[in-house]
Order: C-alpha cells, then structure tokens, then sequence
C-alpha cells in the first residue's frame, strides 16, 4: 500500500466565511495531526483549494479573504497544491496523474464538506480504482437548509460516513489511521 493524504478545501471560508464547520468539532486540530503523522511517514500530502468558476460568486471567491487557506494549512509543508473548480478533487485537475506516476493506490481523504467535496473525491478515486480511507473526525461540515429540506451537520456528517463505509472507503478515525501507519512500520 503506498498512501497520499488529501488535505480538502481546508480555507478560511469554513472559518471566518460565509459556510463556518461545525461538526465534528476538533476537525481541524485532527486535520493538522494527520498531515504530521503523514509527514512523519513521509507520505505524499496534497493540499486541495477550491475555487468557484464564478468570479461574482459569494463564495470561495479567489478575491476574497475566505478563498485563502487557513493559516495553520497554509504553514504545513505539503507536496503538491491543486486547485478545482468542482466538488470532485479529480475532475479538470491533473491528480490522477500525479497519483499513477507516484505509485500511489490508496488515498487519504480529509478535509471540508463531509458530504459534498470529501464525498465526491472519495467516491470518484473508488471508481477509478484506488483504495479509499475516510477520516471521520479530520472531516467535517455544517447544517443545510435548502427546498428540499433541511439536516443538521452530524446528520450530514454520519449519513455520508455509513454511505462511504458500505462501498468506498474504509472509514477510520484519526487514532485509528495512527495505528494502521505503526501496523505497517
């Protein structure tokens, strides 16, 4: 197994922006443990930042503060920095290639939304053939309300983690990934 861990959309608008993460808390004190613990393995860490295509869109507008990466992201060293215009981190971006060129089979998702950008990335590597891990508590999200009705983030957060585990990843808190990386030492 050769891993790279995938550090989603980990910016300032789920901070200080419009879309502010609330569940799990400690999601980004586990997403900083994990890009360490990644480093410490010298496992490959790719920094995702998402851009909206719209450029009078209110949110991850690159001309806004809450586009940019939140600074304890931004200070950690990682390998490779990709910026996507969709939910999904392979779709218009060259991380699939960078992926096979590496060797890399298995993926490491953590990061922002649980079941929107985490999702979609998870579910496009699965179908793309590389094995998923899922970090339940290095992911997070927010309530939605919308006219198709409303969840709140640990509806959100849980649903998505049930819907990975049964067919895309294997779905692992961050204790747990610590361990899988000794198993393997």
């Amino acid at each position: 197994m050769k891993r790279a861990l995938l550090v989603i959309d980990v910016q300032q608008e789920y901070f200080t922006g419009q879309l502010p993460v609330t569940y799990p808390s400690g999601s980004l004190d586990n997403i900083l443990q994990v890009m360490q613990m990644a480093a410490d393995q010298e496992i490959p860490i790719i920094v995702v930042q998402h851009t909206e295509s719209d450029p009078a869109s209110p949110i991850f507008n690159k001309s806004t503060p809450a586009w940019s990466l939140h600074p304890e992201i931004a200070k950690q060293p990682h390998t490779l920095l990709i910026e996507k215009t969709l939910p999904g981190s392979f779709t218009g971006t060259g991380l699939e290639s960078w992926l096979r060129e590496q060797a890399i089979d298995t993926i490491v998702i953590s990061g922002y939304m649980t079941q929107m950008c985490c999702d979609t990335t998870a579910r496009q590597a699965a179908h793309l053939g590389f094995s998923v891990e899922f970090l339940s508590d290095s992911t997070g999200t927010l309530a939605f309300e919308n006219e198709a009705g409303s969840a709140t983030a640990e509806e959100l957060h849980r649903s998505t983690l049930v819907s990975q585990q049964s067919f895309f990843s294997k779905v692992m808190s961050t204790s747990e990934w610590a361990g899988s990386l000794s198993d393997r030492e």
